[in-house]
């Protein structure tokens, strides 16, 4: 019974892995900061996944534990959380402007993505690390925890910090360090 049940595995991992693909390559490529490296090591975890799939428990968030599978490999083979980190701004030029944008407005969402990006830039990695999992992944807590295996209280009081963090850069980013801002 053991060989017709191989298929329906690998076919099983496509259908729950597949859909992740982009979502892992954006994260990958935010966390090396380089397409090439960015593709290798989705390859890597897509490679690592598909081996230690049978290890899978059913019922288990398989969304954590792809980008834990991803996030480990990125640790283990590069400086890790020494990294810096920034955000691809180059997926910002294939956008199309809604029809009531003006040229004046696109020039203020840039300028204004611009210093958020490099608020981010300026995190420490574990702040820059934990915002893109929930603000640009969309993670649940559960998710993130699951993710960077880390009680669910401490993404709670990590992802406070790391908005607290970023909205003092903006600030002082803008010139502003006014109270009340």
């Amino acid at each position: 019974m053991e060989v017709p049940e191989r298929p329906l595995l690998a076919a099983t991992f496509e259908e729950l892995a597949m859909p992740l693909f982009d979502q892992l390559y954006n994260f990958a490529r935010w966390l090396t900061q380089d397409t090439a490296e960015a593709e290798d090591l989705v390859q890597e975890t897509y490679t690592k996944a598909l081996r230690g799939f049978s290890s899978f428990q059913a019922g288990t968030n398989f969304r954590a534990w792809m980008y834990r599978i991803l996030r480990n490999s990125f640790l283990s083979s590069r400086t890790g959380l020494k990294t810096m980190v920034a955000i691809d701004g180059g997926a910002d030029e294939n956008l199309l402007p809604a029809e009531s944008t003006t040229p004046e407005s696109i020039l203020i969402a840039r300028a204004d993505r611009g210093m958020v990006q490099q608020a981010l830039t300026a995190l420490p990695v574990p702040f820059r690390e934990i915002l893109l999992l929930c603000e640009v992944e969309e993670m649940s807590y559960q998710e993130i925890a699951e993710t960077l295996a880390i009680p669910i209280g401490t993404v709670m009081s990590r992802l406070f910090r790391a908005r607290k963090a970023l909205r003092d850069l903006l600030r002082k980013q803008s010139g502003g360090g006014r109270d009340g801002v």
